[in-house]
């Protein structure tokens, strides 16, 4: 058998920091990564035979949990009748109605490989269909690592970025301005100064690159008008919301506080592929008419709709579509989270959380932060303890204090209560 820290030496010889997204190293809390052997359920097994209750869920895709029955007879359905054409598929056609059913805003998709390849190609989309150039994006939301997307906020009020990743000229990201996110003054100035040049504004509406930080009510519909008075598109990046938060996706949870609200464009990602590389952007027939053959935007992916993958995502869809499913996932979910508050409080630790659907957060802090800056004044160090005893103690949290946590089906009442009563044990130590 071998074991994790022999595995991550001979990860770190082959693979730079011995793994494949950055993440996953560890680097933000120190020790070693687990190597993950196999998963059931609401289960991980790691390569020395430990196992762990998983709220990282493959960072999302997996809300059934692992190897849901009904999700394994597609894939290996799938699998048999080929692995990769490179020709068109019913079952592409199938995937896009379902989600088109789904998500009101939309009307034609495009499907391809990953999150980053569905926000650089909205983005793309976008400027083509506005002929502008410059973008809207907000601090902590993260839309995947296409160059003009890889920005740090500017030195003032409505500043174009600067780039957060070495090898991304300036000059790439001169077209993008960066913003605080829930910050409406910011918002206006930037529009009243430049809205006739923004192609359009890109946000997670419920960001979960920043821990769990939901844009409020009054922001979002703001940001609406704005964009509809100025011409500009409002991208919703649900790559991590999109059938997780609600069967709709986030958009649908403003909608209900917003009559008549809808983002121009839409980006999905994780639960859509069901674990598999498959991701989507989609909008109206108008703007999606822009995109090649039709258009003169090109895009385009030799692996995109996958035949394999778009059965995952389509067998998870129909899971996830039946009656009351949303209703058990989202009563979970605050469950755990109200688990860990009373766990908190009993212990005299400031400990506040939050949650839609199947994804939470929570943060060490006497209340929720709004916006990226004050989610890094919270307490990292406690944070960095308290995963590695949760990690001690069988359950296996996100190995960063910048990253959302997400429950599945496959989580039992008793796995909710063993995650409190380890998350009482470590507060305690």
């Amino acid at each position: 058998m071998q074991t994790n820290e022999a595995l991550f030496a001979r990860a770190q010889r082959v693979i730079p920091g011995g793994v494949n997204s950055p993440v996953r190293a560890f680097r933000a809390v120190g020790g070693t990564p687990r190597f993950i052997a196999r998963a059931e359920g609401a289960y991980l097994w790691d390569a020395e035979g430990t196992q762990y209750i998983d709220y990282i869920g493959s960072w999302g895709p997996m809300i059934l949990g692992h190897g849901h029955p009904a999700v394994l007879e597609a894939v290996h359905k799938a699998a048999i009748d080929g692995l990769s054409f490179g020709a068109p598929t019913e079952r592409e056609i199938e995937l896009a109605e379902a989600i088109i059913a789904l998500v009101p805003s939309v009307e034609q998709v495009r499907l391809v490989s990953s999150g980053t390849e569905a926000g650089m190609s909205a983005i793309r989309l976008a400027r083509g269909y506005t002929g502008r150039a410059k973008i809207v994006k907000f601090e902590g939301c993260y839309h995947g690592h296409a160059d003009a997307l890889l920005v740090k906020a500017g030195s003032g009020l409505a500043t174009f970025g600067h780039p957060t990743s070495a090898g991304v000229p300036p000059e790439v990201v001169q077209h993008t301005l960066v913003l605080e996110y829930n910050h409406l003054a910011q918002i206006e100035e930037a529009f009243a100064a430049q809205g006739r040049e923004i192609a359009c504004v890109i946000i997670e509406p419920i960001a979960g690159n920043m821990n769990f930080v939901r844009a409020s009510v009054p922001f979002m519909k703001r940001l609406r008008e704005l964009c509809t008075e100025y011409g500009a598109l409002l991208v919703f990046d649900e790559v991590m919301t999109g059938f997780r938060v609600a069967l709709g996706g986030a958009q649908s949870v403003y909608a209900r506080a917003i009559p008549g609200f809808k983002p121009d464009m839409s980006v999905f990602g994780k639960v859509i592929g069901g674990g598999m590389p498959l991701a989507a952007f989609g909008s109206t027939r108008e703007v999606m008419s822009q995109l090649a053959p039709l258009g003169p935007v090109y895009q385009a992916g030799t692996l995109s709709g996958n035949p394999v993958a778009t059965a995952c995502g389509l067998a998870t869809l129909k899971e996830i579509a039946k009656p009351g499913f949303f209703e058990a996932l989202s009563a979970k979910t605050r469950s755990l989270v109200q688990g860990l508050q009373g766990a908190a409080q009993e212990a005299g630790v400031a400990l506040v959380g939050d949650s839609e659907g199947g994804m939470f957060g929570f943060f060490f802090a006497s209340t929720l932060p709004q916006n990226y800056g004050v989610v890094m004044a919270t307490d990292k160090e406690r944070f960095n303890r308290f995963f590695h005893g949760m990690l001690d103690r069988g359950v296996y949290l996100a190995p960063a204090l910048y990253e959302a946590a997400f429950v599945s089906a496959a989580h039992s009442a008793d796995d909710i209560a063993m995650t409190v009563r380890a998350a009482r044990d470590t507060l305690r130590a």
